[in-house]
């Protein structure tokens, strides 16, 4: 029988995302959270994250897309990480909270996940920062859900799927494809394809892998929370 777990451990949890189509992934299991959205900016990860800890939340998830960085992962590898490497300091998640996601189940990956200000598209990239740091993936939101919490005393935890793996160099295209809400940036995506068509194929791959990444999320959550 599926472990279903209903109640967050805290009372008030905030849920800090890149996009709405990623909050629309978890929204449906914890529909009594607070979300927020950064648009996968940096100084938007800030303000969110500053946001829900002024409204008085009592614990903080950094939930979303991630970029592997171990070339064992491929895309959909759920990663609820032990650690968040931040400016070379390790933050320790919650017990309380990684017990909660499941972080223990044979259909999770743990390890540590690595924080970045910038989206890192190169394969070259992920292979050297996997060297450097061990760390198993990477985002943009979860460093700062990390030091924010860590620095109010707030137990925090992150949950992340595996979209663009190790060994993948993202196109151009991929990166000004969405816009902060999860629709597509029609504009840019057509010139940047004009710019370079031969890129084509690596998008579409791009688009395979997210979509696999999603349902991946949402099975995940599924089997976790019912």
């Amino acid at each position: 029988m599926p472990d279903t777990v209903s109640v967050s451990p805290f009372s008030r949890l905030g849920i800090v995302v890149g996009m709405e189509a990623e909050a629309s992934l978890i929204r449906p299991f914890l529909p009594d959270a607070r979300f927020g959205l950064s648009g996968a900016t940096l100084s938007g990860a800030r303000q969110v994250v500053l946001d829900l800890l002024e409204s008085g939340v009592d614990a903080l998830l950094s939930f979303g897309l991630a970029a592997g960085l171990d070339p064992a992962l491929d895309p959909g590898a759920v990663v609820i990480p032990q650690n968040v490497m931040v400016n070379g300091e390790r933050l320790p998640a919650s017990p309380a909270l990684l017990s909660w996601l499941g972080a223990d189940r044979a259909d999770v990956v743990g390890g540590d996940l690595l924080h970045s200000d910038v989206i890192v598209t190169a394969a070259t990239r992920k292979t050297a920062l996997f060297r450097q740091t061990g760390c198993v993936a990477l985002d943009m939101e979860s460093g700062v859900v990390a030091e924010m919490a860590a620095a109010r005393k707030v137990p925090f935890a992150v949950m992340r799927v595996v979209c663009d793996p190790a060994d993948r160099t993202l196109p151009p295209a991929a990166v000004v494809a969405l816009r902060p809400d999860g629709r597509l940036a029609v504009g840019a995506l057509t010139r940047s394809i004009l710019c370079d068509p031969l890129q084509i194929p690596a998008l579409m791959r791009v688009g395979r892998d997210a979509g696999h990444a999603r349902k991946a999320a949402q099975a995940a959550l599924a089997r976790r929370f019912g």
